[in-house]
């Protein structure tokens, strides 16, 4: 198959990324993404918020600024009360009117499955873009949001979370990467991702595929919510991350002192995750201060870049 070229598209089908960018002007290019799901929690209205949160974090990946957006709706309009749809567009609505994005309109479609999601349109510099495939030997690996997003979710849908936990996860999930965008402007990042449905080291593998580079991750520093690390242990894993493992288990080494609930956790499917950053090894620990002065408090510098090694992760 053929797909149309254009010789502005600076990040396009040739590269697999968060978004494409399209080159407008010696100084401006715009970042496309489209992101929309099934409910991941009950409340419509935070199911709104997490999805446009989801939707645009693409667009902070990728070191821009998120513009403009549009509904994406599917609606079993026969089944289901439209009061439902209307608190998950408000969700959405306010979680836009957070990060300062316009909605410009939508498309609704009727459907036996909710869904939606956003398709969202930023702005960046074309010198600026930040893409998955640019990491350097030397670099330290930042992640801004703990993991276990999934097996918590499997928790909740087993009766097994506290609504405490479950407020904490949902207001997890919900939280912009705006602030970890804006601080890590200010540093020298090569390679940034977000963490969503691969899981860490699904997402770590896109970066490290072709790269012709490895990375070193210290499991016990990687930030994890405490109580799915304890789900963890009891067995209770999301069927994604047997999937998310089994897809990369050649690019994957594990030390045998890594515990096999924190190894699952690696894996484990994240909704609306944090951002995984490549930054100069010289100012790693200064974008983790910076951070967690900001507000992004559970940022944690969790490995290192090394070159060649294989294009493999080797988590010790």
């Amino acid at each position: 198959m053929v797909f149309p070229t254009d010789e502005n598209v600076l990040v396009g089908l040739d590269r697999a990324d968060d978004a494409g960018v399209y080159k407008i002007s010696d100084d401006l290019a715009l970042i496309q993404t489209v992101d929309f799901f099934t409910p991941i929690v009950d409340d419509p209205y935070w199911f709104g918020q997490i999805a446009a949160a989801n939707a645009l974090s693409d667009v902070y990946a990728m070191g821009g600024t998120p513009k403009t957006a549009m509904n994406l709706v599917a609606f079993p309009i026969k089944t289901m009360d439209i009061g439902i749809l209307r608190q998950i567009i408000q969700g959405g609505v306010d979680k836009l009117t957070e990060a300062g994005v316009v909605l410009v309109g939508g498309h609704s479609v009727e459907d036996k499955e909710l869904k939606y999601g956003l398709s969202v349109t930023g702005f960046v510099h074309p010198q600026r873009v930040l893409t998955k495939k640019n990491l350097q030997a030397g670099d330290r690996m930042v992640l801004t949001k703990p993991i276990g997003t999934g097996i918590v979710n499997t928790a909740i849908k087993a009766g097994m979370a506290s609504a405490e936990l479950t407020g904490r996860v949902t207001n997890l999930m919900a939280a912009l990467n705006r602030t970890t965008a804006e601080v890590m402007a200010a540093f020298e990042v090569h390679a940034c991702t977000d963490v969503t449905g691969f899981g860490l080291l699904g997402h770590l593998a896109e970066m490290v595929s072709g790269a012709n580079k490895g990375v070193r991750v210290y499991a016990r520093s990687v930030p994890v919510i405490p109580e799915a690390l304890e789900y963890a242990s009891m067995g209770l894993i999301p069927a994604g991350a047997y999937k998310n493992k089994e897809f990369r288990e050649a690019m994957v080494v594990i030390e045998p002192e890594v515990d096999r609930a924190r190894q699952d956790l690696l894996f484990d499917p994240q909704t609306s995750g944090g951002l995984l950053i490549g930054v100069n090894g010289a100012q790693a620990v200064d974008l983790v201060k910076a951070l967690k002065q900001a507000g992004v408090v559970e940022s944690a510098e969790i490995g290192e870049v090394l070159a060649g090694a294989d294009e493999r992760i080797w988590v010790v």
